[in-house]
């Protein structure tokens, strides 16, 4: 998806929010914020030595992981000394991956949930979303020693329910632009020119670390991401000087 030229991201960034594409598959029309809004808070701020601001960022984040791929992936990731932001599953996951779970976070990722079970909390009642964002954070807490802070409902389906909960826990859920449908394809190639084609500066590209054919292909968008001026950061970098509200969503 290409993004609007740069009077337009300007005025996007006073008004602070932005609508839900199709890119997101299944959601309802909801407000989003957009990180450049998060960012205008303080315009004397630096976060690390990355400027969002000044510099072209842009934002890998994959899902439903730690997988059996998810070791080559944080190999990659720690060659290129890129940073990413992983939205991890419970059960069957977290579960019987926990070693990958410290090792993310020790090697300077954000680690944040995804539901326990993957299960729609649009469909859920309360107590069953509660416990749905609860469980995840808990093991990633015991974990990494870091209770997480962000959120991505499964499919990217959210109300005001979801809202509501995500707020009381202390939770900003965060959806995508940039999305390569790797659920559907094994081909590599295939996946990094849906990514390349639809990137721009920031951009929130979704991937899932648990596909045969998405691993593959991070080396050649890392690589094509980098001649294009790109500096990859994780979520929280990204939003910089800004912070993530509970309660709201940022895309």
């Amino acid at each position: 998806m290409k993004r609007p030229g740069a009077a337009f991201r300007a005025v996007a960034s006073v008004l602070a929010v932005a609508a839900v594409t199709s890119a997101l598959g299944g959601c309802t029309r909801m407000e989003t914020t957009a990180p450049s809004a998060v960012r205008s808070a303080d315009a004397r701020a630096r976060f690390g030595t990355v400027d969002c601001r000044e510099a072209k960022c842009i934002a890998l984040t994959f899902d439903a992981g730690p997988s059996e791929h998810s070791t080559r992936l944080l190999d990659i990731l720690k060659r290129e000394q890129v940073p990413a932001t992983f939205f991890l599953l419970g059960e069957r996951h977290i579960e019987r991956y926990p070693e990958l779970v410290a090792r993310m976070a020790e090697e300077g990722h954000e680690v944040a949930g995804h539901t326990w079970t993957h299960r729609i909390l649009t469909e859920l009642e309360p107590e069953e979303i509660r416990e749905e964002l609860e469980r995840p954070n808990e093991e990633i807490e015991r974990l990494t020693g870091r209770r997480p802070t962000l959120m991505r409902p499964p499919q990217g389906r959210t109300n005001d329910t979801v809202h509501e909960i995500c707020r009381d826990l202390g939770l900003a859920e965060v959806l995508w632009s940039v999305t390569a449908k790797d659920y559907r394809t094994t081909d590599s190639g295939l996946i990094t020119r849906r990514v390349l084609a639809q990137s721009s500066r920031d951009g929130i590209i979704l991937l899932h670390d648990i596909y045969d054919g998405t691993v593959p292909a991070v080396p050649g968008i890392i690589d094509a991401l980098k001649k294009r001026g790109y500096v990859f950061v994780t979520v929280p970098q990204l939003l910089a000087p800004g912070e993530a509200e509970p309660g709201k969503v940022y895309r």
